[in-house]
């Protein structure tokens, strides 16, 4: 009852840890991804105008729709230089509800035209070596030119280039946003990159009274088959799916540890068959058929395995709260978003952990409950 116990309450903690880890990953993701992003099918760039934008914004459910412009460029401060990510957004990018997980340092705030601004990773800060109260030195971007067949000396014919001035940092704890990413105007993006009405994504925040997947299937059937529209999860499936993955084999092989277990079981009910071998013939002399001996070394196998589940369960329900409520176990890491481990609790787990146990428990006694049913009644009496 103690191994079965112990194992179902590991059960419950690994699955409720690796939910908080995925909660976790998707809550972060949501400080700087949409709710809906609308890509091309095919190139990583479309074309677009006015009216074909005033028609996805007046679609229903469509709160917010933010123009993006992404690409690779170079970046250089006070001679400090590295290849980053700059998204060049409409101005109601902030209006997203972005940064809302994670730490912020500065305006919230892209500028004017004539002094465009840029909200830095804290990665990119860092490894640039970003001063925000200096405003005299501006972080510069370089993108390629198109390439041309005429050669030149000069290096200035392959590069675009201007200037920004950096007012802030942001920190989601993903390195592949925090050390990548910088935010700047659509307009100062659009000039930078020579893109003029093309744009390399929409992003969509839903309104308020209205679902995503509602939203996001109505995008679809507007924008047709050149599209796509992607949730937060599809936008970093790779990741979910692993986490997933990940969670699926921790339960099966716990699952299998349990089945070990439970050899326990099926020891404990075959020497009790052993044991009792003249009172099974008592039985067997008044009456009682086969069927019912089986019956009772099942139900002593399951009195076995389900208080031993009940019990782990309880266990694994107390330690999770007791983390959820009081961040016991610390993560060890003095710069993550979050001090403690991650703990969600789904009750479709508790569900399958018992189907699980119910399971092993009759896999583990329908051997002893057999070899009992058949005592030979004479021989033993």
């Amino acid at each position: 009852m103690i191994g079965v116990a112990v194992g179902t309450m590991a059960l419950v903690i690994v699955m409720s840890v690796f939910n908080g880890l995925e909660d976790l990953i998707r809550g972060l993701f949501a400080s700087f991804d949409a709710e809906l992003k609308i890509e091309a099918v095919v190139g990583k760039s479309f074309m677009t105008d006015e009216e074909w934008l005033e028609n996805i914004k007046n679609l229903e459910g469509v709160a917010i729709l933010t123009e993006v412009i992404e690409d690779n460029a170079l970046l250089d401060y006070n001679g400090n230089q590295m290849i980053g990510r700059i998204k060049g957004v409409s101005d109601n990018f902030l209006d997203q509800e972005r940064f809302s997980r994670g730490y912020f340092w500065g305006d919230t705030t892209l500028g004017t035209e004539l002094n465009p601004a840029a909200i830095l990773g804290r990665g990119v800060g860092f490894f640039l070596s970003v001063n925000l109260d200096n405003v005299n030195v501006p972080l510069k971007i370089y993108y390629p030119k198109a390439p041309r067949s005429a050669a030149s000396i000069d290096p200035s014919q392959f590069y675009e280039s201007a200037v920004l001035n950096p007012v802030a940092y942001f920190s989601i704890g993903e390195r592949q946003f925090d050390d990548e990413y910088v935010i700047a105007p659509l307009f100062f993006v659009r000039d930078l990159l020579k893109y003029g009405d093309k744009r390399t994504s929409l992003e969509v925040k839903v309104a308020k009274g209205y679902t995503i997947a509602e939203v996001h299937k109505r995008l679809k059937a507007h924008l047709g088959e050149d599209f796509l529209v992607k949730n937060a999860d599809e936008q970093h499936s790779d990741l979910i799916r692993t986490v997933q993955m990940e969670k699926l084999f921790v339960f099966l092989t716990l699952t299998f540890i349990l089945a070990i277990a439970s050899f326990n079981i099926f020891f404990s009910l075959s020497m009790l068959a052993i044991e009792k071998k003249k009172d099974i013939a008592v039985l067997k002399a008044m009456g009682a058929p086969e069927k019912l001996i089986r019956r009772i070394f099942l139900k002593q196998g399951a009195l076995i395995a389900f208080s031993g589940a009940a019990i782990g369960l309880i266990l694994g329900y107390l330690v999770c709260w007791i983390q959820q409520s009081f961040g016991l176990v610390s993560l060890g890491i003095s710069s993550a978003v979050v001090d403690a481990y991650p703990v969600k609790m789904i009750w479709s787990d508790f569900l399958w952990i018992s189907v699980a146990m119910i399971m092993i428990t009759f896999f583990a006694s329908s051997r002893p409950a057999w070899i009992a049913s058949q005592v030979d009644t004479v021989k033993e009496i």
